[in-house]
């Protein structure tokens, strides 16, 4: 579900309540084109809304609510800040090496074995929406990094 239209139906026809400050961080996700952190989508909608005042605590207590009714995507990519993405239109996944900190994204389908295993072993059903694997990269394995 990525169009904007889509996600606000979706929400109200589930009984959520769509303040502006969640409007706003909805729009801002929907118009980035990356992972955004929250300083990002702080940035976004000032630069939107420049007469408008939202503080950092709301837009995470917004991002958090939009992870718990999974529409949005929440993961570490070894920085010192969480990323998010709307879910459906970022469903990836991440090698991320250690050494040179360069990004790979991998098919999600790479990690359905994952989830079968972990449902067929522990009978728990795993959500796999956004993850990121940390390791070395061919060029650092080989030493050939910067």
């Amino acid at each position: 579900m990525s169009d904007y239209d889509d996600l606000i139906q979706h929400l109200r026809a589930n009984g959520h309540r769509l303040t502006p400050q969640r409007r706003m961080v909805l729009e801002a996700l929907q118009a980035g084109d990356h992972h955004m952190s929250a300083d990002e989508i702080a940035q976004q909608i000032t630069a939107r809304y420049p007469t408008i005042s939202i503080d950092l605590a709301t837009i995470y207590r917004t991002l958090r609510w939009l992870r718990d009714v999974e529409l949005v995507s929440e993961t570490s990519l070894g920085q010192n800040a969480m990323i998010y993405a709307l879910r459906g239109r970022h469903d990836h996944h991440h090698l991320v090496c250690t050494q040179c900190h360069t990004v790979i994204e991998i098919d999600p389908e790479v990690l359905e074995p994952v989830r079968t295993e972990i449902m067929a072993r522990y009978a728990f059903a795993a959500r796999l929406d956004h993850i990121a694997i940390f390791g070395l990269c061919a060029a650092c394995r080989q030493g050939d990094a910067p």
